[in-house]
């Protein structure tokens, strides 16, 4: 992205987080860079195991230690870096500026407390409101994030809602003390398409109502499409794509981007999907040179194998780490593919 301008609300720059284990140490997240501007929406997208999660734990500072360890980089809000911020200072900033929706409702959710008491515990935590407005305010985000008959339901436990229910949950804890920016890690997963479908509408219009920016986190093209504007694309703890929304839909630049596209089912294309040849090495044995190189099509054996490509900007806002992105569009623009299906 370009430099921080007063439009940036968070920049990331040079994030590296590691577990020190006695396997050895695990390269979880390696000098992550990108900015989330006020109000929009920049999705992180990758296969599990990719770093995603780590990263924005890692903005959070919630990355648990031992075994893992922030080693690098800066994490600014609003010009402060949170990654130096010291404990308190940094206890009033989660749940309050910076909101996370976990992947799972039901083990996110605590099931000896009611519903209700879990959003009030945040306004309480974060405001000076007493229980009988926190307990007003609280109806209020059940009723805007599409729970009814919020005065009842409040005082029911996670158990007696459903998986979209309990999502919409999620959502009100997140947002009840009016963030400037959420965290919304896999938000759909585990829910039926029409639910899904549902809760993207959900947080669009509460984006909206709000003016909150959002770092989407997913595995799903289709979910990147309706909700973000940039888009992040991370391959073992390493951003190596990174473009606006059309531009990387029109015109992916690096093999794994492709790749992603490539197995990913449509109306348009009813041919058989192709999938990326091999694994996701672990984390703890990174291949050398580009990360990417043992299930790369365009591998080189040679350069790919002995040098890291840099994340470099190709045009516009469009950046990829490949020193074969120049081939990719040429194949791309033959109409022909990387992959076999």
């Amino acid at each position: 992205m370009t430099e921080t301008t007063t439009d940036t609300l968070l920049a990331v720059n040079g994030l590296t987080t590691r577990f020190f284990t006695e396997e050895g140490v695990s390269r979880a997240v390696e000098e992550v860079s990108f900015q989330i501007p006020r109000g929009g929406t920049v999705a992180l997208v990758g296969e599990s195991g990719c770093g995603k999660t780590v990263t924005a734990l890692s903005i959070l500072r919630l990355v648990p230690d031992p075994p893992g360890r922030i080693v690098a980089g800066a994490v600014h809000l609003d010009g402060t870096d949170l990654l130096t911020l010291p404990g308190d200072a940094m206890r009033r900033v989660r749940g309050n500026r910076i909101s996370m929706i976990f992947q799972e409702p039901m083990t996110s959710l605590n099931p000896v407390f009611t519903v209700g008491d879990q959003v009030l515990e945040a306004l309480l935590l974060h405001t000076d409101v007493d229980r009988a407005e926190g307990r007003r305010r609280t109806v209020d985000m059940l009723r805007k994030v599409g729970i009814p008959d919020p005065e009842r339901r409040l005082d029911e436990y996670p158990h007696q809602m459903s998986g979209g229910m309990r999502q919409r949950v999620m959502i009100a804890i997140s947002l009840v003390c009016g963030p400037e920016l959420l965290i919304a890690d896999e938000p759909t997963t585990a829910l039926d398409v029409t639910i899904q479908a549902q809760i993207l509408d959900l947080l669009r219009d509460l984006q909206a109502d709000l003016g909150m920016s959002v770092l989407l986190i997913t595995h799903d093209l289709g979910v990147v499409a309706e909700m973000a504007r940039h888009v992040a694309v991370m391959y073992l703890g390493r951003i190596v794509e990174e473009a606006d929304i059309r531009d990387l839909f029109d015109r992916p630049l690096h093999p794994y981007t492709v790749g992603l596209f490539r197995s990913r089912p449509t109306l348009q294309h009813r041919e058989r999907l192709a999938s990326i040849p091999g694994l996701v090495p672990s984390p703890m044995a990174v291949p050398s040179g580009c990360s990417f190189h043992p299930r790369c099509p365009l591998s080189d054996g040679e350069r790919c194998v002995r040098e890291r490509p840099p994340l470099e900007t190709k045009h516009a806002a469009h950046s990829v780490a490949c020193w074969h992105a120049d081939r990719v569009a040429e194949v791309r623009d033959r109409g022909e593919g990387l992959y076999e299906t």
